[in-house]
């Protein structure tokens, strides 16, 4: 199982992801948020960009935005190996992930809780990653949507119907218990209960 450490309820932002980088974590989890598709707003770019001084990871971003097209061109600057964004936000959907694509970064969609799996079917041909929200948008630290489990198992299911080698990210409530609930997915995205441990290594440990 691969790991994806978010940094989203952190209070202290260089300091995390130092301790971070420190672990075997395979990504960093960055949450991009303007304030209109979700309420939150997260950091802007002209600090995020400044992530490298703190983590040489790979990072796993998702943009939680109304207009990706406006905000991919500045995030594929960064150390990106995914940039995921929802499917219910409000511009063409395959022309922004072939946008991530044109720069050689692997592009995926989320799906929040109420989204259809079926919607995905259009876009299979060109996703490398898809995210399952176990919570719904917006804020960390919330509790572990017991559906969840199923969407990925449907997922699943899909992407063997049509032969896709799309991975499946699940994010939202992971901990050692939820963990083990989302055991048929590839990544799981994992903050709160990380940074809360007072270690973060034996934390994604317990997670694998």
């Amino acid at each position: 199982m691969l790991i994806s450490a978010s940094f989203l309820t952190s209070k202290n932002i260089p300091q995390d992801l130092t301790k971070l980088n420190d672990t075997d974590t395979d990504f960093i989890h960055v949450d991009v948020m303007d304030g209109k598709f979700v309420k939150s707003r997260s950091l802007p770019f002209k600090e995020m960009r400044h992530i490298y001084k703190y983590t040489s990871k790979r990072l796993d971003i998702h943009l939680m935005v109304e207009k990706p097209e406006k905000f991919i061109p500045d995030y594929a600057k960064l150390n990106a190996e995914y940039i995921t964004f929802n499917m219910e936000m409000d511009s063409d959907i395959e022309s922004c992930l072939k946008l991530i694509q044109s720069y050689g970064i692997k592009c995926g969609l989320a799906l929040s809780p109420d989204s259809k799996v079926s919607d995905l079917v259009p876009y299979l041909p060109l996703l490398d990653l898809i995210l399952i929200l176990g919570v719904y948008p917006g804020y960390g630290g919330q509790e572990f949507i017991d559906e969840t489990k199923e969407k990925v198992l449907e997922v699943k299911t899909l992407l063997k119907e049509y032969k896709s080698n799309a991975k499946i990210s699940v994010d939202g409530g992971i901990n050692q218990v939820t963990r083990k609930k989302v055991s048929k997915a590839d990544i799981i995205v994992a903050g709160n209960y990380i940074l809360s441990s007072s270690n973060y290594q034996e934390a994604i440990d317990l997670l694998r």
